[in-house]
């Protein structure tokens, strides 16, 4: 008897109907393509996730829309705030600080367009927060501080020590506005580096004495980097020196 050769039917495996090589990648690729788009969804919500915690508890974004702050910020510069200070840690004299306009330093912002897009944003940190009138400015004065302008040679004092003040606008020198208070306990007083285009502590306190001084609760944070445009990107200095001989209030 002649011996029957096995052929490819016989390697153990059953043929495959027609067409179905075909269908079993077009399932491989479909599984792939929600594997890839699951990976997608998980990346985005962690990051939705960790920018709404660091906007919440750590950092958080805010554009500067004046000239105030001259020559340390310009208009439109994008920073970020550190939230520790003075929430966990002190403020310290010079430190740049955002805070919440509770006095009605600025007038009554039109209403606001509403576009969802742009409140999420807002509300998960990806955007500046525009959601309640802020200002920023330069911290002079802490609690118990003695604040007068000015001396003979026009320096501000503080506890009597004169100031040397690098950060102020050199463009244009400085309007001598009087002034001589005593910060009370849970208030600052600020100022602008801009000082002749900078409505601060010295304009609200000429206007109504008492008014010129921010309460703590209002700072939302240390002014810490500027983050856009890039060619400014930088940190910002308290300029320490500049207050190393301040006595501590009497």
């Amino acid at each position: 008897m002649r011996s029957r050769h096995a052929g490819p039917e016989s390697a153990g495996a059953d043929p495959e109907p027609a067409g179905s090589d075909h269908t079993g990648r077009g399932g491989r690729k479909h599984s792939g393509l929600m594997a890839w788009l699951r990976e997608i969804a998980i990346i985005l919500g962690v990051a939705i996730v960790l920018s709404f915690l660091i906007k919440t508890f750590l950092f958080k974004a805010f554009y500067i829309p004046s000239e105030s702050m001259v020559p340390t910020l310009e208009e439109n510069d994008r920073i970020f705030v550190n939230l520790f200070i003075p929430r966990n840690f002190p403020l310290h004299r010079g430190d740049v600080v955002v805070f919440k306009d509770t006095k009605g330093w600025l007038p009554p912002a039109p209403p606001a367009s509403t576009n969802p897009v742009t409140d999420v944003l807002e509300f998960i940190g990806l955007l500046p927060d525009t959601s309640q009138q802020h200002l920023i400015k330069r911290v002079i004065g802490l609690p118990g501080d003695h604040v007068v302008c000015c001396d003979a040679g026009g320096h501000l004092t503080v506890n009597g020590q004169a100031l040397t003040e690098p950060y102020v606008n050199p463009a244009e020198v400085p309007r001598v506005v009087p002034f001589d208070v005593t910060v009370p306990e849970g208030d600052i007083w600020v100022m602008g580096d801009n000082r002749n285009h900078s409505a601060d502590s010295r304009y609200h306190e000429a206007l109504q004495p008492g008014s010129g001084f921010v309460s703590l609760g209002d700072v939302e944070g240390q002014a810490a980097v500027i983050a856009w445009p890039l060619n400014r990107i930088r940190t910002l200095d308290s300029y320490p020196d500049t207050f190393k001989n301040v006595p501590a209030p009497k």
